[in-house]
């Protein structure tokens, strides 16, 4: 892999405090101006890294390595740069906190007017919308984490006072946030033969099954999903239908806000005021895979190893991962129903049950798809390698690894965007959310299925698309001016597409971040894939080793104190060969080589002594 996450990351780092911090104080915005995502999205930018890749850390002054310390210069030293940041925090959480104590969950500026229609009202800019719970979650776990180790290196009393307010405001809104995402989840039930169940149904049917054929079968498939959904109790998502009709199908996954008619979760925390919805009930693909990632967050290694949540915050876990289940299970049975010729997923580009087909949509079923495929055990090389065809294709399609030429449609994925309608209870348009996240979803989609793969060379061929991926990503970074260095200038890649910028977008710059992150956590924390033939080659040179190393000892070769620590030597690097040979096969192959070197070398100065030479 060419990309180098942890330089990449410190240059964006010193380009977002170029862009950021002025004066000794943090400016807030960006080119979508200032709210509750942006902003958090900005701040992101820093602490998630830091979060998530531990040769990152800010938390710990005396462990900062001198390389992150140079890139945060301009907000001060080791000790300085945890102290202000605190600070910075601490603006966020009182900038989105109601008078009344309530957190602010609002899509504020990044909300646009339907097409034709008229301006939004700021009531409607200030409904609540599930991309601000789930980068609250991610937001507020990385705070509370940073709070608990840097509580350990600092005895100031004014600096524990700040943590404890801060530790404070991050609960509070990690569990409204819990809340939202609990009031936002929906059930869709319809026919088969009405004109959402004829969409499902064309999507999936690959094998140009009878109707009522595939129906049966696709409900088999997803008789364990229904029953599940029985146990949603709290918050949305209850089904009131008949399932147990045989002509019934379903959708389930997460709206753009809060459902209209959602009751209130019972919560013993003290979030304030639970609004009243206005999203439909039907599931958004773009806001189930944001919800989804973010409830991962939840439940990663990290939460339970640092002990983020309280108990509370793990009673309302336990019902999101309920949640995060049946979407998981019922996407991935979508996605790759039938077997004979082709997967759903496969047929691009994905259509939706609403009419709305885009190559977006696809890209966002392959997450559903690789976590659902893990889950029953079918994520094995030839399952993910489908996978990553279809991310080759989509690369292709969206000429991002292919020559594009002025005006194609392909072209709109970049720049404007996807446009997401979003519907009020009656199903009637009253906004739009507009996504250009294409790339950087295709980049950390690559480097996360690369990272299950275990053939070396499938595994090599996704990494050189991300490799790809990311040479159009660097075109567009801002070239020049206070925020070089940062996204989105769409122009660098497709010339004339869309004008230099003049601020930062850090919905997209946060989102290259968290690709750059995925792809250090693959050669962080994940080991090499085995492969067969390598591995098997290796141990043959190990077993060769061990049987000439064990016939010198039987002729008492290592007699003398010099030959007896290279005894040792060879003996420790034969135990390391064969801790090595599953994870690092090559290693194990070049250690042992060595070994049959020196070995050869012994036994050839044994037989020179004894012949008298």
């Amino acid at each position: 892999m060419r990309i180098q996450p942890r330089q990449e990351i410190l240059d964006i780092w010193r380009a977002t405090v170029r862009s950021c911090w002025d004066s000794g104080e943090w400016h807030w915005g960006g080119r979508s101006g200032s709210n509750s995502i942006s902003d958090a999205e900005q701040l992101l930018v820093l602490l998630l890294p830091a979060a998530k890749v531990p040769v990152l850390s800010l938390d710990d002054p005396d462990r900062a390595d001198d390389e992150v310390i140079d890139a945060l210069s301009p907000i001060g030293g080791a000790i300085e740069i945890p102290r202000r940041l605190v600070g910075v925090m601490i603006d966020y959480f009182r900038r989105y906190t109601a008078e009344d104590g309530t957190p602010i969950f609002s899509g504020g500026s990044y909300l646009t007017p339907t097409e034709g229609g008229p301006e939004l009202s700021e009531d409607q800019r200030s409904l609540d919308i599930v991309d601000s719970f789930a980068v609250s979650i991610t937001l507020t776990l990385a705070t509370i984490g940073f709070v608990k180790v840097y509580r350990q290196a600092t005895q100031r009393r004014d600096l524990l006072a700040q943590l404890e307010e801060l530790e404070a405001m991050a609960g509070i809104r990690l569990t409204a946030a819990m809340v939202g995402l609990l009031r936002s989840f929906s059930t869709f039930v319809f026919t088969s033969t009405d004109e959402y169940g004829r969409r499902l149904v064309d999507m999936v049917n690959q094998d140009e099954l009878p109707r009522r054929e595939l129906v049966t079968a696709l409900r088999e498939q997803l008789r364990d999903t229904m029953a599940s959904l029985r146990s949603v109790v709290i918050g949305s998502g209850r089904v009131t239908e008949d399932l147990d009709n045989s002509d019934m199908l379903f959708e389930c996954g997460w709206s753009w806000g809060t459902i209209a008619g959602a009751e209130a979760v019972p919560t013993t925390e003290p979030i304030g005021r639970q609004r009243e919805g206005s999203a439909e009930n039907a599931p958004y693909l773009y806001f189930t895979v944001i919800a989804m990632d973010a409830i991962e967050d939840l439940n990663s290694e990290r939460t339970r190893l640092l002990g983020l949540l309280t108990e509370e915050q793990q009673r309302l876990s336990r019902a999101l991962q309920l949640r995060w289940e049946l979407t998981r299970t019922y996407w991935a049975t979508v996605a790759t129903f039938g077997n004979r010729r082709r997967w759903p997923i496969e047929d691009i580009p994905w259509r939706t049950t609403d009419g709305d087909r885009t190559d977006y949509y696809t890209l966002q079923a392959t997450s559903l798809a690789v976590k659902g495929l893990l889950a029953v055990g079918r994520g094995g090389d030839e399952e993910l390698g489908r996978i990553a065809a279809v991310l080759v294709e989509l690369a292709q399609r969206a000429r991002v690894t292919r020559r594009a030429s002025p005006g194609e449609p392909a072209l709109l994925v970049h720049a404007p965007g996807k446009r997401v309608t979003l519907n009020d209870n009656t199903s009637k348009p009253i906004m739009t959310w507009n996504v250009n996240e294409f790339s950087t979803v295709l980049l950390q989609r690559a480097t996360t299925v690369a990272g299950l793969l275990s053939n070396a060379r499938r595994r090599s061929e996704l990494l050189e698309l991300a490799d790809e991926v990311w040479d159009h990503l660097l075109l567009r970074r801002i070239p020049d001016g206070r925020h070089r260095g940062l996204w989105d200038h769409t122009g660098g890649a497709f010339p004339g597409l869309a004008p230099k910028p003049e601020a930062p977008s850090w919905y997209l710059t946060e989102r290259v971040v968290h690709a750059l992150v995925n792809a250090g956590q693959l050669l962080w924390d994940r080991p090499f894939p085995r492969a067969g033939r390598l591995a098997a080659y290796a141990q043959d040179l190990i077993d060769e080793a061990e049987y000439l190393f064990d016939r010198e000892l039987m002729r008492g070769t290592f007699a003398g104190d010099a030959m007896q620590r290279s005894m040792r030597s060879i003996r420790a690097s034969l135990r390391r060969a064969q801790l090595l040979v599953d994870e690092r096969p090559g290693t194990a192959a070049a250690l042992a080589n060595t070994l049959l070197l020196l070995l050869n070398d012994v036994t050839t100065g044994q037989q020179k002594a004894s012949e008298g030479i």
